[in-house]
């Protein structure tokens, strides 16, 4: 091994490309989710300029608007599953953690309306449903645990009251996507729509 490969054998200049690129990418990612939170319209242009970069830069990172709008999708949902661990939201009562979890949402919405025109593009839809997948097996595991404790509706199963709510979830961003409702309007119904399909109704008494 000469002086100028590392350990593994890799070329130290390329390494150094390569890390180079890593940070190049990281900084425009870091610029897209600052601006994109202030204006969800901004084009690549401006994402280059408040990254310090060119366009060229940023189209060999990502090669369309498309692609990082992905990548800052990505980098949000991390950022709400460790809101989600911080905030606990599987300790407690099963429907003080499921609305917790509706809470964080929302307000990453806010902090994020980018989020919104992914979720009502079918273009984004496979990958959105990707992303959702560590949400949906939170939500499963609360809803088996509300049900379990009497909290919610013991009849359907947990896997149809999990597509039901995340249903209703997706209605209500659609909502807001349209300018039909406002984020505090579409999270306040779908706290009462959630409660209506989770709850148990007290069973009517059979007269003869």
């Amino acid at each position: 091994m000469s002086a100028s490969e590392g350990p593994d054998g890799t070329p130290a200049v390329r390494r150094r490309r390569r890390a180079d690129a890593e940070r190049s990418r990281e900084a425009v990612l870091d610029a897209a989710v600052r601006l994109l939170a202030e204006r969800p319209d901004a084009g690549m242009a401006a994402i280059a300029t408040a990254a310090g970069v060119t366009r060229q830069t940023i189209y060999a990172h990502f090669g369309t608007r498309d692609a990082l709008l992905e990548a800052v999708a990505d980098r949000v949902t991390q950022e709400a599953m460790a809101a989600m661990d911080a905030a606990e939201v599987e300790d407690g009562p099963a429907l003080e953690a499921l609305l917790r979890l509706q809470e964080i949402g929302w307000r990453l919405f806010e902090r994020h309306p980018v989020l919104l025109q992914l979720g009502t593009a079918p273009a984004h839809a496979e990958a959105d449903r990707a992303r959702h997948e560590p949400v949906a097996a939170r939500l499963t595991r609360l809803i088996q645990k509300g049900q379990t404790a009497g909290e919610f509706d013991p009849d359907p199963p947990a896997a149809w009251l999990v597509a039901a709510v995340v249903a209703l979830g997706h209605a209500a961003g659609d909502e807001v996507g349209a300018g039909r409702m406002s984020v505090a309007e579409a999270a306040a119904h779908l706290r009462t729509a959630t409660l209506r399909v989770l709850t148990v109704r007290p069973r009517r008494a059979h007269t003869p």
